[in-house]
């Protein structure tokens, strides 16, 4: 019974909607590879059948949008049938971002809570840096990414700092955010009891405060480590950086390689996911540790 209800509410759902976006995708291909393959066909006095010419728009050694197989074909190859120190590893590649990507959120996940932990016990740093914490995300990364590396890189700052520091930049902000509310979150009831023990500001804090805030830190966290992906790979590309997965993107680009292209962008969604689930894994961990229970069980 359980299984059945896992499958129809769950698994169903979710498989229906990949099915249809392969669907789609196929369908995209074709149309968008289309008009190229009939110019090589026209050049070549080539005639083909309906379905010969399906095939060769899906087989394309540079299309202009690659099937769904020919990229998890190269996404299969270039992670499992390459030593994980080749160049042309998806696995070496994501292990370049994730050092950045890790650095970065680390530090976005530190100076977050710092600046959540000042906004709630000063009034007047939510009213003078808010907005300017706020506004600091109206600024488009692709902007803010070629600032960085050349500022960094005039004093001989380069490497891993760089990447690391987009992604800080992109990850601090919805972690102060989570903590702020998180933070808040006790209600005046709780609050009154807290003074009613006599419990100091910092007694306050630690005992009633910052449990509560746990739940919002790790969901602001997951949006946080994603984000930190997304800067870590920008952060790749105006270094013209040789490794990490933003390296596989200009490559690709350069050389019209656009099934490189599309592997590098699987591979990147892929290290996303992973980590996601791993900051919602240690969130679980850090809940029951807490003292909370899994819903739609007994006490």
């Amino acid at each position: 019974m359980h299984r059945e209800k896992l499958f129809q509410h769950r698994i169903l759902p979710v498989a229906t909607i990949v099915l249809v976006i392969i669907a789609i995708w196929y369908a995209g291909a074709y149309f968008m590879n289309a008009p190229f393959q009939r110019d090589l066909d026209r050049r070549g006095n080539v005639t083909s059948t309906s379905l010969e010419f399906f095939e060769k728009t899906m087989a394309q050694p540079k299309p202009t949008l690659p099937a769904p197989h020919q990229v998890a074909q190269n996404v299969f190859e270039n992670t499992f049938l390459r030593r994980v120190t080749s160049n042309r590893s998806l696995v070496y590649h994501a292990g370049v971002t994730l050092s950045s990507t890790v650095v970065g959120f680390t530090l976005g996940t530190l100076l977050g809570i710092l600046i959540a932990v000042g906004i709630v016990h000063v009034r007047a740093l939510e009213r003078s840096l808010m907005p300017w914490i706020i506004a600091s995300q109206m600024v488009p990364i692709l902007a803010v990414a070629p600032m960085v590396i050349v500022v960094l890189g005039a004093i001989n700052i380069t490497g891993l700092l760089p990447k690391a520091l987009i992604s800080t930049y992109l990850s601090f902000f919805p972690v102060t955010v989570g903590m702020v509310k998180g933070l808040r979150s006790p209600e005046l009831i709780q609050l009154d009891l807290m003074r009613t023990y006599n419990a100091s500001g910092a007694q306050t804090f630690w005992k009633l405060r910052v449990p509560a805030s746990i739940p919002f830190l790790f969901t602001s966290m997951k949006v946080a480590i994603a984000a930190s992906v997304v800067g870590a790979i920008v952060g790749e590309l105006p270094t013209g950086a040789v490794a990490g997965i933003g390296s596989k993107l200009l490559a690709g680009a350069y050389y019209s390689q656009t099934i490189d292209i599309w592997a590098a962008l699987i591979a990147g969604s892929v290290l996303a996911a992973l980590l996601v689930a791993i900051v919602a894994l240690a969130g679980k961990v850090a809940d029951r540790a807490m003292g909370s229970k899994p819903m739609g069980r007994p006490a």
